[in-house]
């Protein structure tokens, strides 16, 4: 499976009304938001959420992840406005909040995303997947010595985010990052 096949059944998919919510999710450095990118420029129709933009700081990861659930994909599923709390990493503070379109399909790229509570409330999921050197060697090529000190400890937050989710049994589809884009592989996973 190319990502415009994926792409070309999410789009299908919105127009049947079947396929609402996408969940897009990895460890730090897989590879999640160039593959969210991509799926958001070729399906202009959806909307693209980053955890990036809700994590509150550094020690944010279980706080977003819960935070989605309860503040963006109940009220969505239940038909009902929606919106997410931005953080501001500068001031190290809450900022203002986003409106999230229910009538858009939407897509959601993050590190905690995909929880099994979450999966329950969204119609595809998909883990990204790299070796953990090419992870960190990504992640701190992009985000240098801002991410450096923090490394280790938003990794903690992952491994439990992982022994208590498991995501990867939760996806779809599993991407992994090549030289010349992504390979996918669907997972055969029946909700």
């Amino acid at each position: 499976m190319e990502l415009a096949d994926l792409v070309g059944a999410l789009a299908a998919g919105a127009a049947a009304g079947t396929v609402r919510t996408v969940l897009i999710d990895g460890r730090s450095g897989s590879g999640k938001s160039t593959f969210a990118t991509g799926v958001a420029a070729a399906w202009p129709q959806a909307v693209l959420v980053r955890l990036d933009s809700i994590y509150p700081g550094w020690d944010g990861l279980a706080w977003a992840s819960e935070h989605l659930r309860t503040d963006v994909l109940e009220p969505r599923a239940l038909g009902l406005a929606a919106s997410w709390q931005e953080w501001d990493w500068t001031s190290g503070s809450a900022a203002g909040r986003h409106p999230v379109d229910p009538d858009r399909p939407l897509i959601i790229e993050g590190v905690g995303a995909l929880t099994a509570a979450n999966r329950a409330l969204a119609d595809v999921a998909v883990w990204l997947e790299s070796p953990d050197a090419d992870r960190k060697a990504r992640a701190l090529a992009r985000d240098g010595d801002t991410y450096a000190p923090h490394w280790d400890r938003w990794a903690a937050q992952e491994e439990l985010f992982l022994l208590a989710d498991d995501p990867s049994t939760l996806a779809d589809i599993i991407a992994v990052p090549t030289a010349d884009g992504f390979q996918l592989t669907e997972t055969g996973r029946t909700p």
